[in-house]
């Protein structure tokens, strides 16, 4: 066989093991697989993708697909009660609480509950959500943490690019305050770069100046 075939051949077996673990989260349901398979199927299957994309070497797909399934996460009881916990925290809030494909906790914070226009100090009814978020997590040692800043499109990367930092990192000093290892926080901004809705009207605006925070279980430590 030759290396062209070879690679062919590899990348239909990445990419089908792929499609596969992606569909299957897809379907909640998974037939009777545990919680820890189910995040070892989704972790699969991003990896693999990812590595199929990398350098356009299919040799990659395999092994992210390896890395994905040891490293992924896992949508374990504790995470479903920390979903059902923050939901309760935030209802009403205008807080949008949801698993990600990859079985993440995201809490998406808009701006009316986060941060005023243009300053990056936490409005106090933000406080209770990230006094619930910080519950319990410095007993759980095996979950990362990552706080996503945004803003609109009103004024200049220079003063964005920052401020989307400036608000990630107040989150996360104010969940190292409660106790969480800071270590255990990556922060970023993205200024306004990903929009979620229409920058053209004011409440198009209001929605992309928001914070960003996921929770994950690593499946790796959380199967042993």
């Amino acid at each position: 066989m030759n290396n062209v075939q070879f690679k062919g051949r590899t990348l239909g077996i990445a990419m089908s093991a792929a499609v596969i673990a992606v569909a299957g989260c897809a379907d909640m349901n998974m037939g009777n697989l545990s919680q820890t398979q189910k995040g070892t199927a989704v972790g699969a299957g991003v990896g693999a993708l990812a590595g199929a994309a990398i350098g356009g070497d299919t040799r990659g797909a395999v092994v992210g697909g390896l890395l994905g399934a040891a490293g992924g996460y896992v949508w374990s009881k504790h995470m479903q009660d920390k979903k059902m916990a923050m939901e309760r925290a935030t209802m009403g809030s205008g807080v949008q609480v949801s698993q990600t494909p990859d079985n993440q906790l995201k809490l998406n914070i808009p701006s009316d509950v986060s941060f005023d226009t243009g300053r990056a100090d936490i409005k106090p009814n933000m406080r209770p959500i990230l006094d619930q978020f910080a519950s319990g997590l410095s007993s759980q040692p095996n979950t990362e943490i990552r706080i996503i800043g945004h803003t609109d499109n009103t004024g200049s990367d220079a003063v964005n690019d920052p401020l989307s930092v400036q608000r990630a990192s107040a989150a996360r000093q104010y969940l190292a305050a409660r106790g969480v290892d800071p270590n255990r926080i990556v922060i970023a901004g993205r200024g306004e770069r990903e929009p979620i809705a229409d920058n053209r009207s004011e409440a198009g605006r209001a929605q992309n100046r928001r914070v960003e925070i996921f929770l994950g279980e690593k499946a790796n430590l959380a199967a042993r």
